[in-house]
């Protein structure tokens, strides 16, 4: 049996919407004897918001088996004064990790967007204009995630990898990426879960942050056709999916096949 990391944002929902299928998928998955580690980059929830809003769409799991960006960069971060670009609801799963600072900062941190008027409060000039002179004085850019853009259910909308890499080219520094698709984040998931890369699968509906990053980590990567993605994205990819999918419904069957 495999450990199977799936991603939330496009795979088992959009905007809050559950993909059809999904709750079942899930389960089944459970049945057939995968251990499963739900790992996003969602960066505007805190882990135990994320595991009741899945719970609430039928998704059966407990909030331990949720890893998230926010409390990675807080075990990066131990002890050290961050200037935080965040949303409001990850700054409790930072706090325990880190000392929340307006001035001094050792770290910038970014977070990411959502669809409320929080983001343009996060992002405005003079929290970026903040930020700007720490990174000035000497201190890390750490973010969250890169994303460019994240789908919804009106469509695509901006994400905070525009912001990070507006720092990036005013501070002439590089961020320090925390979440997908770094080797580091798929390499934390898989050491919660005990199990080495090779025996490990990738379910995700980004072909660059989901399915290469986890290549790159020695997994093996499932795309949906659901969420972000793009046929035009998955033709352009260096690094290519192991199995394409219309959706999360698909990926038990897939996963049998594979263990023929």
């Amino acid at each position: 049996m495999a450990a199977i990391l799936l991603d939330i944002d496009g795979v088992l929902h959009v905007s809050g919407e559950v993909v059809p299928g999904a709750p079942e998928a899930v389960r089944e998955l459970r049945l057939d004897g995968h251990r499963l580690r739900f790992v996003t980059n969602n960066t505007t929830r805190a882990r135990g918001q994320l595991a009741e809003e899945l719970s609430g769409l039928g998704i059966e799991l407990e909030e331990a088996d949720i890893a998230t960006t926010p409390l990675a960069a807080g075990r990066l971060l131990e002890g050290k004064r961050v200037l935080a670009l965040v949303m409001e609801a990850v700054r409790g799963d930072l706090a325990g990790h880190v000392q929340l600072v307006e001035d001094g900062a050792d770290v910038v941190l970014v977070g990411g967007a959502d669809e409320s008027e929080e983001t343009g409060r996060v992002f405005e000039y003079a929290n970026l204009n903040r930020a700007f002179v720490a990174l000035e004085s000497g201190a890390r850019l750490v973010c969250l995630h890169k994303n460019r853009w994240w789908q919804t259910s009106r469509g695509p909308l901006l994400d905070s990898g525009a912001f990070v890499a507006g720092l990036e080219y005013a501070a002439g520094v590089e961020a320090e990426v925390v979440g997908k698709p770094t080797r580091t984040y798929f390499e934390a998931a898989l050491a919660e879960l005990g199990v080495p890369a090779g025996e490990a699968w990738m379910v995700g509906d980004d072909v660059d942050a989901d399915v290469g990053g986890a290549k790159s980590a020695g997994l093996r990567g499932v795309l949906v056709r659901t969420g972000k993605f793009r046929p035009e994205a998955l033709e352009a990819a260096d690094l290519r999916p192991d199995g394409v999918v219309d959706s999360i419904v698909d990926v038990p069957a897939l996963l049998r096949e594979a263990a023929v």
